[in-house]
């Protein structure tokens, strides 16, 4: 099957363009390369050294004799996107294209505006590439967790049975997004649904948890394919920075009581997650969401579980700090999603233990020497002022 993985080069879709590429699959990543500016925009920089993308393919290339083909250009430029589709041909289009970072989205307004027409305007571009070239290709897109919010009642994946006044109906989950960025993800989901409803096109949505873990079966070949670890308080996400943290001897930086409760899973159950939704496509006319994760957890309890690991390996003088919480949300809370979907199509989880997070800080440890320590804390406030 040919596969066009849009945004491969990020921390998700470069691991998952090496899985599928090594998995059969014909691969082609599409990517403007953006991300790499946005560091260096920021003054930040991934803990692992990252290659030009160019060489990381040529070393996949000379290590396993596959080639992943690449086009460099934005999929809000519509006429690029459709000659890089109509020169691949694909299959199945994977979705990782998008601004990712709450923070980010919430510098300013500069910041939130470009977060929005960037994600919002390439899906749509996409959807009407699949409408008027591509009608029979599946498109699997990166949703978010953060769609759901938190709310007081258990989270079902994508779509909710409610009776009301006598009547019953099943409807999309209603949403709760906390940040610009989130907002994006839930304007995506609502465009996607439409445009299989009046156009008949097939798409899963994959609600991802919080990832964590940097290696892979194919990122571990070679220090060239390495991937990305994001530490910084834009793009650093909680359980890598808790354990990049930990590695310097820097309090872990827990925002406010640390009762959030998120659903977490390991960098390989994200790519086993997009190989099981291409393998078992949806429908023409169907939109279907699943909930991608492994297990709950909350952030002062993954603090404290990187403390304990962090023991284990010599590291005695790690502390856990709670910081004034620079965004908008509750710190406390009732928290219970569904994850069946992915489970009933084969998923086998990899779930947090002692051994995972003794390897993770191990990495950690060995790349600490290019740790800045002046991005470790957050520097973007949700609030007014």
């Amino acid at each position: 099957m040919r596969v066009l993985v849009i945004g491969g080069d990020g921390y998700c879709g470069w691991a998952t363009a090496l899985h599928l590429s090594n998995r059969g699959y014909e691969v082609a990543i599409l990517d403007n390369l953006v991300r790499r500016y946005w560091d260096s925009k920021l003054g930040v920089d991934t803990l692992t050294p990252i290659a030009p993308i160019q060489k990381r393919l040529q070393r996949w290339h000379d290590l396993t004799g596959k080639k992943i083909d690449l086009f460099v250009g934005d999929i809000t430029d519509y006429d690029f996107l459709l000659k890089s589709m109509e020169q691949f041909q694909p299959e199945t289009i994977v979705h990782f294209g998008e601004q990712r970072s709450a923070p980010y989205s919430m510098i300013d307004r500069e910041h939130a505006v470009f977060t929005q027409v960037n994600n919002v305007v390439g899906t749509l571009n996409i959807l009407y590439a699949m409408k008027e070239h591509f009608p029979d290709a599946h498109l699997v897109k990166l949703g978010t967790m953060g769609e759901y919010g938190t709310p007081n009642i258990d989270i079902e994946e994508g779509y909710i049975t409610i009776e009301h006044n006598g009547r019953k109906d099943t409807l999309p989950y209603p949403k709760q997004p906390g940040s610009f960025y989130h907002l994006s993800k839930v304007h995506d989901s609502h465009n996607i649904h439409f445009a299989c409803k009046i156009w008949g096109l097939r798409a899963t949505d994959l609600n991802q948890g919080v990832v964590y873990g940097v290696l892979t079966e194919e990122t571990g070949m070679d220090e060239m394919l390495i991937n990305r670890l994001d530490y910084d308080g834009v793009f650093g996400t909680a359980l890598n920075r808790f354990c990049i943290q930990a590695a310097i001897g820097h309090p872990l930086t827990v925002y406010g009581k640390g009762g959030q409760t998120r659903g977490f899973l390991d960098i390989r159950d994200t790519v086993r997650c997009m190989e099981l939704a291409i393998a078992n496509p949806a429908e023409p006319g169907q939109f279907r969401v699943f909930n991608q994760f492994t297990e709950l957890f909350s952030v002062g309890d993954l603090a404290m579980k990187v403390k304990q690991a962090a023991v284990t390996l010599g590291l005695d003088h790690v502390q856990i700090e709670n910081l004034d919480n620079p965004r908008v949300e509750l710190e406390e809370h009732y928290f219970n999603a569904k994850n069946t979907k992915l489970l009933d199509l084969g998923l086998q989880p990899h779930y947090l233990s002692d051994s995972l997070l003794d390897s993770l800080l191990a990495f950690a440890i060995s790349y600490k020497h290019r740790v800045d320590k002046q991005q470790i804390l957050p520097k973007v406030s949700w609030r007014r002022g």
